[in-house]
């Protein structure tokens, strides 16, 4: 599969469900009462998308598996603190169980691409040549195979 852009990584697109269904979760009128943590989650999960958008767009592999493993941290954080709304009754156990395994099966789809990238020997668009004459006329398209 081509990936030009982070919207084309399926990891992206479940963490961006994931994000969506905290969200919804969090606006119960009992957890959304709990500001910190309300906001804490949320925080959490959009940390989980932002940081493979942005490990992504930094063109080197290296620095894409630094994100990843951010990303990956932040699914562990966005479960501990579904048991926090679960022993506070924010959150129905079916809830937290769901949720937990979205963001443990988000985590280890993570691990999967970080083990590629690990295996893979590719260093990343910015290291290419092609990519070094496009940046000089002012392009730059990420294309590898993932």
């Amino acid at each position: 599969m081509q990936v030009k852009n982070f919207e084309d990584l399926e990891i992206w697109k479940d963490a961006r469900l994931l994000t969506r269904g905290i969200y919804q979760l969090t606006r119960d009128s009992k957890f959304s009462k709990d500001f910190g943590l309300r906001d804490q989650i949320r925080r959490a999960a959009v940390s989980i998308m932002s940081n493979i958008a942005e490990g992504f767009e930094r063109g080197g592999n290296q620095e894409f598996i630094q994100f990843l493993y951010v990303a990956k941290a932040s699914c562990g954080e966005v479960r501990s603190q579904l048991y926090v709304a679960l022993d506070q009754s924010y959150v129905a156990p079916k809830d937290c169980d769901n949720a937990s395994k979205s963001f443990r099966r988000l985590s280890i789809m993570i691990s999967n691409l970080i083990d590629y990238l690990k295996r893979s020997g590719m260093k990343g668009s910015k290291y290419t040549k092609s990519n070094v004459s496009e940046k000089n006329s002012g392009s730059s398209i990420r294309s590898e195979t993932i």
